[in-house]
Formats: structure tokens, sequence, C-alpha cells
């Protein structure tokens, strides 16, 4: 199987344009033999960079309450057959036979249509959203502009002759998440990040030896020079703000990539990538799989459910049950 890696910028704050770039993006990776295609956390329509460069913990803000309501205008809907606000996409995938994980911050109609999620999307090839998954727990001041997610997405999807499964950011030090995928048979694991060489770079390589799996990982990239750019499009509230503190700072480069592509015996298929917009292909080899997992398979012969087994709640929460 052919995979591409997409490590770009989100034109932060603006579903639409994003949502250009991330097609472009799979059109030049369908065009280079690729079975898969994979974006970073929150691409679409963003990552939060505003919360600590804005005072996101104010409480009561009137700006933070201008920002967060902009965020939710821009948020996901993936509600419909067709895939909803990633219906474009979806029809891409359906029509150059390539599947599809994208990071989005979900608007989910399930849940009042104005909590955020920091949601996962699986398309497949056939064009249809297999996995939604949002995160299950946002990190750190990311709960100022997430709500917590649940059990529902943990799931493994089958591309091409792998079975994938895909964690957010840092779901993947999550021990028994990583377990749960493991345990359906997950042989390529994603990972993906809003950006930064300092989150890839070892955790990667260590799911990959712990799995013997691939792993693919990839990041967004931002910088002050993009920031001006979006808002050059689409203003954002807090914009001067932000920038000022990111002055203040020295700030230049706040998310610098690092996406990579690591392989089951823990070797670089691809080293990470900083600092630029790119597009990675690598092909890999299921055989590389079998061969790692004769010393040891997490969850075959190097496991003990009669002594430790995991339990997992897969159910899509919702605040009521309505009987009759």
């Amino acid at each position: 199987m052919r995979v591409a890696v997409a490590q770009l910028s989100s034109v932060l704050l603006n579903k639409a344009e994003t949502i250009k770039k991330v097609c472009s993006a799979v059109q030049g990776a369908a065009d280079g033999g690729a079975d898969l295609v994979v974006f970073g956390e929150a691409t679409i329509p963003g990552y939060p960079w505003w919360l600590d460069r804005t005072d996101a913990a104010a409480f009561d803000s009137p700006l933070q309450k201008q920002i967060q309501a902009r965020y939710i205008e821009e948020g996901v809907n993936l509600e419909g057959s067709d895939g909803g606000d990633l219906r474009e996409i979806c029809g891409l995938a359906k029509a150059r036979k390539i599947a599809v994980i994208v990071g989005t911050i979900e608007r989910a109609h399930d849940r009042s249509c104005t909590s955020l999620y920091c949601t996962a999307v699986t398309i497949g090839a056939d064009g249809t959203i297999a996995v939604a998954h949002r995160k299950l727990v946002p990190t750190h001041e990311e709960r100022l502009a997430w709500a917590p997610g649940d059990g529902c997405g943990l799931r493994v999807v089958p591309v091409a002759e792998f079975s994938v499964g895909t964690l957010n950011c840092w779901e993947n030090w999550m021990p028994l998440s990583r377990a749960a995928l493991y345990a359906q048979g997950e042989n390529l694991h994603v990972s993906i990040w809003p950006g930064c060489l300092r989150n890839t770079a070892d955790i990667s390589r260590f799911i990959a030896f712990e799995s013997r799996s691939f792993v693919v990982a990839c990041s967004n990239i931002m910088n002050l020079e993009l920031l001006e750019k979006a808002h050059a499009i689409k203003p954002i509230p807090g914009f001067d703000i932000m920038i000022q503190e990111m002055l203040r700072r020295g700030e230049d480069w706040i998310a610098d990539g690092g996406s990579c592509i690591i392989g089951p015996d823990s070797k670089w298929l691809i080293e990470p990538v900083t600092k630029e917009e790119c597009l990675r292909f690598a092909d890999l080899n299921l055989n590389l799989v079998q061969s790692e997992r004769s010393l040891m398979d997490p969850s075959g012969h190097y496991s003990r459910p009669d002594v430790t087994r995991l339990v997992v709640d897969r159910t899509r929460q919702t605040i009521a049950t309505f009987v009759g």
C-alpha cells in the first residue's frame, strides 16, 4: 500500500478555504498513486492557537466569546449521507478511489450544535465516512475550546490490505486507547497532531516498537506569515492581541510540523519534516509487520487475556435517552 502524509497549514478559522487546500492535497496524493492520505489534527478549520496568546481563561471575556462563536460558525458538520461539510472531500475520495484521514473541529448536531469536538474523520475510498473519532480528552488549554469525546470512534477500518486506526495528538500517550486499537488487529497506526517536532519524534517510534505496526504521524504547520495571510482573507477575532503576544515572546513558528512515517521495526521510512508544506509518500509492505510480530504480537501470542483484558465502551454519548 502507498500512503501519503500531507503536512500543510490551515487557513485559520476559514473552513471553506481550508477545505480547498485539503482537496488539492487529496488530488496530489491520488496523482502520486496513494491509497491513503493523512492530514493533521484540527486541520479544518484550524487549531486554536489563540488560546494561550489571548488570555482565553479569562471568565466571561467578550473577546473569548467572540472568538469561540466564530470557531463554532466555522465548525464542521458531519451530518448527512454525503458527508455534510466534507461532501467535497468525500466525493473526491470516491472519484479518485483514495481513503482520507483528516482532523476536524466538529460542530456536533447530536450535542447541541454549539459544543465543539476535535474529531479525526476517516473517509473510505468509497467516499463514505467510516469513523468519526472525537478526541477523548482535550489537552490542557484545549479544554477551553473543545468538549471531551467518547469511545465510539475507537475503531479500526480496512484500507487496502491494512487495518488502520487513528488517535488525536496526546491520545497517543494513552496506553489503553492504543490497546483498544491493537486489540482490533491494527497494523497501521495513524497519529495526527497540530504540529511540532517535539510531539512526533519520540512517541511515533515508540508506538511502532510497541505495536510492531507501521506508524504515520501527520502534523500541520503555522507561523506568523501564515496567520497574517489567513487574517487578510477573513479577519480573525483577537488577531492583533495574538500577534502582539507572539512578538513579545519572539515567536515565529508556533507549529513546525514534524510529520513522519515509521516501520514496524521502528526505523524511519520518512524522517520528520519541518517548516514546510509538503506531500510525502511511502510504500508499506504488510510482510514486514508479520516478520516483526514473530517476536512480539501485543494482541496475539504475546498477550494474556486470561490475566489482563480491556473493556471499551463504544457508545456514542448523549445526555438523554427517550423511552416511549
